[in-house]
């Protein structure tokens, strides 16, 4: 079943040396799946998520034949109703969410105003379904948290408390932009359980946005590779490893690896024609 489908999309930003064309002619489709998009820093990975919930600021353009949330084109809400449809329906998880955290307001207050935002609940309700959200993803002894502020909680708590925050709502999708990036290897992986089992527990779609092509390649069932702002290759998660691009080749041959010795990383050699091929169907 497809939760969301993006056709011909574009995200373009005004220069003095004329338009700069961040996402070009992107078109994927997102099922109950998770979907992973990966490729270099600025490539239009985040650019991408950031324009499925219309949170391009001026004076970036969002354009695009469709957005389609389950048929509904995003494109034609209204910003009121964006505003229903972001958390509720989409929610994102930005870069090192824990700085996405009010640092003058507890945890507690943050989460419940996150669930009161969409939901007609008295305020013990909404504190009981906050306590219930952090022990789902795996926090001990969930009631000192809430009365915690941001800078008392460690870096991976931080950031489970994040994606607590932005499923608390119950959306259909969620949009993670490489939320584990600045967390140890035990931590991320615990990060990554969690997000895991809430996804097939809920039936949700899973955008996993991130530059660790090992990491997607585990975690994901699908795979898009950006390229200046297009797909250039689509895969199967599991055969990412077998990828046909150069680019994508490029990429992952410059990978370190621990099962055999080298005495240089091969350096990505890219070809100007990468960017001019139309960008492929996800």
């Amino acid at each position: 079943m497809s939760l969301l489908g993006v056709e011909n999309l574009w995200v373009k930003f005004p220069t003095r040396q004329g338009v700069f064309d961040a996402v070009r002619g992107v078109s994927f489709s997102l099922g109950q799946e998770r979907l992973g998009i990966v490729g270099e820093s600025g490539s239009g990975k985040s650019m991408t998520g950031r324009a499925i919930l219309r949170l391009i600021r001026n004076p970036g353009i969002v354009e695009a034949d469709h957005i389609n949330l389950e048929g509904k084109n995003l494109l034609d809400m209204s910003e009121r109703a964006m505003r229903d449809v972001r958390g509720k329906q989409i929610s994102m998880v930005m870069q090192d969410p824990k700085f996405s955290l009010n640092p003058v307001t507890t945890v507690g207050a943050q989460i419940i105003e996150a669930y009161r935002q969409h939901n007609r609940v008295s305020k013990a309700e909404a504190h009981k379904k906050a306590l219930e959200m952090l022990e789902a993803v795996s926090i001990r002894d969930p009631e000192r948290v809430m009365r915690a502020y941001p800078h008392e909680v460690s870096g991976g708590m931080g950031q489970r408390i994040m994606i607590a925050m932005m499923l608390i709502p119950d959306p259909k999708i969620l949009i993670a932009d490489e939320p584990t990036s600045a967390l140890d290897v035990s931590v991320q992986r615990q990060v990554l359980n969690i997000m895991d089992g809430l996804v097939k527990e809920r039936g949700m779609g899973l955008i996993f946005i991130s530059h660790d092509l090992n990491l997607v390649s585990e975690f994901c069932d699908r795979v898009l590779i950006m390229y200046s702002g297009r797909i250039v290759e689509v895969c199967d998660a599991d055969k990412l490893h077998e990828a046909k691009h150069p680019y994508t080749r490029g990429l992952l041959d410059s990978l370190p690896r621990l099962d055999q010795e080298e005495t240089h990383l091969s350096v990505l050699n890219r070809d100007p024609a990468w960017s001019d091929t139309e960008s492929v169907r996800g």
